[in-house]
């Protein structure tokens, strides 16, 4: 197997990561704790407190119907993310979204009041232990070897911290929309991400396994790395914009 490297990378010195469905698989992970937490709770003396509604709702939900909740959860951070407008959204972080989101899920779904204060706090940072993807730990030990690196998310920077750890990516810096109260795909994250590693927007190569994302950054004059991962991608095959996007 060759391990040279291609023409269209050349002259990369630094590697801007998404982490989100690109390092960590967040679907299986998240499904795993939302069902942990379900079936903790049916031995729980809290249970027999719930209204027998909300008990028999729960002890209804199947792994699959977690899964969906999971997909939901997740929406609530793309619609924020999406809507925010720089200067006229109140800021939140990714941990504030995914609290709130939480609750305001759990209400939708019949299951108001099935977990206190502690354990939602303690549910919602389950987004900061996410299990990587097979390739990465190696694939990671080995770019960290030869780049300098860096989170290029929108996750905020203790959860970050949280991943890396936990996923042994061993980023070398921490940089995300947090630290400029403005979310991808606003350009400052992108630069501000190629300033922190000191190098210019052309020396660095954004990884992503979201097209929209690789997009971005080659409009800030970023290299680009698209990684294909399950169920990740938005944008459509049949999309005109596939065909005109790096791949």
């Amino acid at each position: 197997m060759s391990t040279s490297q291609p023409t269209s990378l050349t002259n990369i010195k630094g590697l801007g990561f998404d982490l989100f469905g690109t390092a960590v698989d967040w679907r299986t992970s998240i499904t795993a704790a939302l069902t942990a937490a379900a079936t903790a709770k049916f031995t729980s003396p809290s249970f027999l407190t719930l209204a027998p509604a909300t008990q028999t709702r729960l002890q209804s939900l199947t792994r699959d119907d977690w899964a969906r909740f999971a997909q939901d959860w997740r929406g609530v951070y793309s619609a924020f993310t999406r809507s925010f407008v720089p200067g006229t959204t109140p800021w939140k972080n990714i941990d504030t979204v995914h609290r709130e989101g939480l609750a305001t899920l759990l209400a939708q779904w019949g299951l108001e009041g099935v977990f206190d204060e502690g354990e939602l706090d303690e549910l919602s940072k389950a987004w900061h232990f996410l299990t990587p993807w097979d390739d990465v730990v190696g694939g990671m030990r080995r770019l960290n070897a030869r780049f300098a690196t860096t989170s290029l998310s929108n996750g905020n920077t203790a959860l970050l911290k949280d991943m890396n750890a936990h996923a042994q990516l061993g980023l070398g810096l921490f940089v995300c929309a947090e630290d400029f109260k403005v979310y991808k795909p606003a350009g400052e994250v992108y630069l501000g991400a190629c300033k922190a590693l000191g190098l210019e927007p052309a020396e660095v190569g954004m990884v992503a396994a979201h097209l929209k994302d690789v997009d971005a950054a080659r409009r800030y004059g970023m290299r680009t790395i698209y990684v294909e991962r399950p169920g990740e991608e938005e944008w459509q095959p049949e999309e005109e914009r596939l065909f005109h996007s790096p791949g």
